[in-house]
């Protein structure tokens, strides 16, 4: 025998594992973000040297006196300890190494903690009311998302949760006034939101029509349909029809008066606490259970789960219509829980939002819960920054939260990977 065959790998030896391809979209991401924190907070005009921020509230059980910072100066540290943390990002990815969330999430709260600093110079800003806020606000982003991964997850790409959203917050206005009842009209809410997930699930499995346009035709009529009700039935008799039936707000005894969690976490409306039980209970059974492992299955292999005894369509019906029922549940936040009355499309896109929250969570029920936190937080920061006054121009920070969704999906998100028969019929 020769050297060389000597030498030779036998057949069907071990070979190594190609190396995941590099990607270069979360340090380029931070590092974009951190020159922007560097050059405007360092070179744009402030209204004042100092920034204040109020921590406690008036019914706190102890008293947090008000921190106040070098707004400038504040800022430039910060802005540059988040350049620092896109250089980690560079070398990570430069030698293939996962970091985990906890970088792009410090990232996110220096940069934050820096734009504020600066926005605020010369103000105070009432950090446990922003948090508070975010929190509430991020309610029907929240449900939206679970909704989007109790479809998805199962193989049924829901487009149409502006829809269920809109009318779940339309039922639960009409029932609420009729019967002088929020906690019914909350009732009420996932019955609108199931129909509209019927709806989805019968054309989508039943005749295998494509289920994007479906979402889209159903966020279309819905949107018809509770605009010639508000305009024929609900404006033509506001005080039977579309009364002001606002959710009481239930602090929770004793931890409601901790500083900063107790505002935050424990003085929230009944829908808050429903929504912390959902996220919860939706994580561990999907992961944890039989219930959610014949679900995962139906979504990523229905041939498999098929031949296993698994019902593919039926198991598909009933979690669209579990996750419309939910997506539904959330909208009761713009009518009940918000304490006001049906409007016009007064979703205004949330639905979409929840869906790019889906997408960032990586149809994890925790991930897409700390994506709508965050736009949840955008969108209650152009508002309390409006009141407090900020030298960015007003338009601009109503874009606030629509820039923070595209930049978080286009810069965060890398290589996902949707469920394998997402949007696929099965045909047995």
């Amino acid at each position: 025998m020769s050297a060389a065959t000597a030498t030779r790998p036998a057949p069907g030896a071990h070979r190594a594992a190609p190396l995941p391809p590099i990607s270069w979209k979360l340090p380029i991401a931070l590092t974009a973000l951190g020159v922007v924190a560097l050059v405007a907070f360092g070179i744009l005009p402030t209204s004042g040297t100092t920034t204040t921020f109020r921590i406690s509230t008036a019914t706190d059980l102890f008293q947090i006196a008000p921190v106040s910072v070098g707004s400038v100066s504040t800022s430039l540290v910060l802005s540059l300890v988040a350049l620092v943390l896109a250089g980690l990002a560079w070398w990570a990815a430069a030698t293939r190494r996962h970091l985990g969330w906890w970088l792009p999430v410090l990232f996110g709260v220096l940069w934050i903690v820096a734009f504020l600093s600066w926005a605020g110079s010369g103000k105070t800003i009432p950090l446990t009311g922003l948090l508070s806020g975010a929190l509430f606000l991020a309610v029907p982003l929240v449900f939206g998302s679970m909704s989007g991964i109790l479809c998805e997850r199962v193989g049924i790409i829901n487009i149409a949760i502006e829809g269920q959203l809109l009318a779940g917050a339309f039922l639960a206005a009409v029932v609420a006034s009729l019967t002088g009842s929020p906690y019914i009209g909350l009732i009420a809410a996932p019955v609108a939101g199931a129909i509209v997930g019927l709806l989805l699930v019968i054309f989508a499995v039943r005749y295998w029509v494509d289920q994007i346009i479906v979402g889209v035709v159903l966020n279309v009529l819905v949107v018809g349909v509770t605009n010639y009700l508000f305009s024929t039935v609900l404006t033509n008799d506001p005080t039977t029809w579309n009364r002001r039936t606002p959710l009481p707000v239930l602090p929770i005894p004793g931890l409601a008066d901790i500083p900063i969690l107790g505002p935050v976490l424990f003085r929230q409306t009944l829908l808050v606490y429903l929504m912390y039980v959902a996220v919860a209970v939706l994580h561990v059974y999907l992961f944890r259970s039989r219930w959610g492992l014949r679900l995962r299955a139906v979504g990523e292999h229905p041939k498999a789960a098929d031949t296993v005894g698994i019902k593919v369509n039926r198991t598909r019906v009933k979690n669209a219509i579990l996750g419309g029922a939910v997506a539904g549940l959330g909208g009761a936040f713009f009518t009940v829980a918000a304490g006001l009355a049906f409007g016009r499309e007064m979703t205004g896109g949330k639905g979409y939002i929840a869906l790019a929250a889906m997408i960032l969570g990586r149809w994890n029920p925790l991930g897409a819960l700390a994506a709508a936190l965050l736009f949840g937080f955008s969108d209650n920061l152009q508002t309390v920054l409006g009141i407090v006054g900020t030298p960015i121009p007003s338009q601009v920070m109503l874009m606030t939260p629509y820039l923070v969704t595209i930049f978080a999906v286009a810069g965060l998100v890398g290589r996902v990977r949707a469920p394998a028969s997402e949007g696929i019929p099965y045909k047995k």
